[in-house]
């Protein structure tokens, strides 16, 4: 059973206790009051009758009523019947009783009550409320006043309105029953816009998918809320790991390719040194010795290059794959002044054809940093060499700068640049700006592993180049006047 259904259950069945109980309670109230003034009207006539002198002449035993008792008992509607122990039996009896030919009950003088008792008398279509007195002596009851009211009208009434109660009571049961359904379902509405959205992300993965509501912020506009919360969480969540297996793979195909030309320009060196020196290999080179040699010397220095640029590639691949294993960096408090320096001075013996120019560097005195020493070295190499390679005529300057509680280490070439949609790129790994950069040497790492370092010491860096007038490289890192601060 749905929870709709199950709802609409159980507001039915409370909305019909509450109005059997309502109902039960109404019926027996009135019933209660109707009675009660018509046992009320009995007893008090009857108490006037008991305290009238003379009414009654005991010795005589001649029971009856004078006309004044007789008027009040008829405008009341009530019927009386007097009946004698000891004389004649019925001494005085209602005219409306003769009329009916109807008689009342004559109670035994055993079960009389002193203070008079009802009952309920039922005789040829009618129905009365009984009440009797006994008329007794000193001693004993020497007979019984019998006064009764009909209550026909009133049993008519309480009749009609059991009947108002009961078809009352179905009719709500209907009306509340049908509208409770109506209300559950709008109600479950939106539950079932989440469950078709659900279904829609099993079968079809369509993480974008959202649940359009625009109810009130109750509990279920809370839930829907949540759950294009948690949808939208999913799908960033989806889309970075699609990104991140889209760079995975494009970081096996680019290292695959990067190694693979180096092992062809090994292999293709070692299968000419083997023909070459080989004496019984098929297909032999015959040559001089002088040319022999020079040969196999170009050949060793082809397969010694491509061991250094395999070895830098691969120490390169190490470092990035701490990176991604989440491994950090030790750091201290260091002066940045003696890092820059040492930087400066050995790579004046870069391999280089432009200009290496020391700028402004006063910015950085008696300045700290929190890093590592090898690692801030390595990664100020990787953007001098950079430079270098992509300036073959011009300038390289160093210098610095500080704002605020940031110092910035400035390195900028006049070399060829790169177009402005290249620059948001250049720290992918492998990334080439255009096919014209590719031409010089390198692994396509060097400013990747960079960027981790310069992000592992809480650093940024800003990247300015136009193509054919140069490009220059700002790292900003966080500067402490003190060791201690």
């Amino acid at each position: 059973m749905s929870i709709r259904w199950r709802l609409t259950a159980w507001y039915t069945c409370i909305l019909a206790v509450t109005l059997v109980l309502f109902g039960a309670s109404i019926y027996g109230l009135v019933r209660y009051n109707i009675y009660s003034e018509v046992k009320r009207k009995i007893v008090e006539q009857a108490n006037q009758i008991r305290n009238v002198n003379g009414i009654l002449d005991l010795d005589s035993f001649n029971l009856s009523l004078e006309l004044p008792q007789l008027t009040k008992l008829k405008d009341n509607n009530i019927y009386w019947q007097i009946y004698s122990y000891y004389g004649t039996g019925i001494t005085s009896i209602s005219p409306d009783l003769q009329e009916r030919n109807l008689t009342l009950p004559i109670p035994k003088q055993s079960t009389l009550v002193d203070g008079g008792k009802f009952s309920v008398f039922n005789k040829g279509g009618y129905s009365f409320i009984l009440f009797e007195v006994p008329i007794q002596t000193a001693s004993q009851p020497i007979g019984v006043l019998s006064l009764a009211v009909n209550t026909m009208s009133e049993d008519r009434l309480l009749d009609q309105m059991k009947t108002v109660l009961i078809f009352g009571f179905f009719i709500t049961v209907v009306c509340a029953s049908t509208l409770g359904l109506f209300l559950a379902r709008k109600s479950m509405m939106p539950i079932g816009k989440v469950i078709e959205a659900a279904n829609q992300i099993q079968t079809g993965n369509d993480l974008s998918v959202r649940i359009d509501y625009d109810g009130p912020n109750d509990e279920i506009g809370q839930l829907i809320g949540t759950v294009n919360q948690m949808l939208e969480r999913t799908d960033r969540f989806y889309k970075e790991l699609e990104e991140a297996y889209a760079t995975q793979r494009r970081f096996v195909s680019d290292a695959s390719h990067e190694l693979r030309t180096p092992l062809t320009t090994i292999r293709g060196n070692v299968d000419l040194l083997k023909k070459a020196w080989d004496q019984e290999a098929e297909g032999r080179l015959k040559m001089d010795e002088l040319t022999l040699r020079s040969m196999s010397m170009e050949a060793i220095s082809d397969i010694a290059d491509e061991a250094k640029r395999m070895s830098r590639l691969v120490n390169d691949m190490l470092s990035l794959a701490r990176a991604d294993t989440g491994q950090t960096i030790t750091k201290e408090p260091l002066l940045i002044s003696p890092i820059v320096q040492d930087v400066i001075r050995r790579s004046q013996f870069l391999k280089r054809s432009a200009a290496w120019i020391q700028g402004d560097l006063s910015a950085i005195n008696g300045i700290y940093v929190e890093g590592n020493r090898d690692y801030l070295q390595q990664m100020l190499f990787i953007f001098i060499e950079n430079a270098f390679k992509y300036t073959p005529y011009g300038k390289v300057v160093i210098d610095a700068v500080r704002v605020g509680g940031q110092i910035g280490i400035r390195i900028a070439d006049t070399g060829i640049g790169m177009d402005q949609k290249d620059i948001p790129h250049i720290f992918e790994r492998f990334y080439r700006a255009d096919p014209s950069r590719g031409v010089t040497q390198g692994t396509g790492l060097g400013l990747s592993i960079a960027k981790w370092i310069i992000d592992e010491h809480r650093g940024s860096v800003e990247v300015i180049s136009r193509k054919g007038e140069g490009t220059a490289f700002v790292i900003w890192l966080p500067a402490f006047p003190t060791p201690l601060q």
